[in-house]
């Protein structure tokens, strides 16, 4: 039972963290931004963070747990390639958090809305790390199915 249930608690983090990228995505636009849209940014990108927390947690758990062991998984090419992928996208996710939390101090001691250009300066990143979030299920078939290990 320990392996399925890892499965779903991994596939569920990921879905986390597209639904919460995503939705960052919708709000921060240039064209639909208000002072109402600093706090949500700000609220999802703590849950955006718990959820990346979350597929980082539940994937070395698998590895560790899951029925294949931590030598197969890690000298997996496959494994290496989720992960590259994964690290690209959670490195993305730094420069948009703090342009949200500048913009909440702004907010705060003002009143002053971001730019057009740095609302699009933070959407740039989200949007790349949301597509390279969605190419981790390719490698991730794969390796679940045995492919990769030489």
């Amino acid at each position: 039972m320990l392996e399925p249930i890892l499965a779903f608690l991994h596939i569920s983090a990921f879905i986390g963290w597209i639904v919460f990228a995503t939705a960052q995505s919708a709000i921060c636009r240039a064209a639909w931004f208000n002072a109402a849209s600093v706090p949500r940014l700000v609220r999802l990108d703590r849950i955006l963070w718990v959820a990346t927390a979350f597929v980082l947690l539940t994937g070395l758990a698998r590895t560790w747990l899951g029925s294949k062991g931590f030598g197969w998984y890690w000298s997996n090419p496959l494994l290496w390639a989720k992960f590259g992928l994964f690290m690209a996208a959670a490195w993305l996710q730094i420069g948009p958090t703090r342009a949200y939390r500048r913009w909440q101090l702004a907010l705060d001691a003002g009143g002053a809305l971001p730019s057009e250009a740095e609302i699009n300066r933070a959407r740039k990143p989200i949007m790349l790390g949301t597509h390279l979030v969605a190419v981790i299920p390719l490698p991730a078939v794969f390796l679940a199915r045995g492919w990769g290990a030489w």
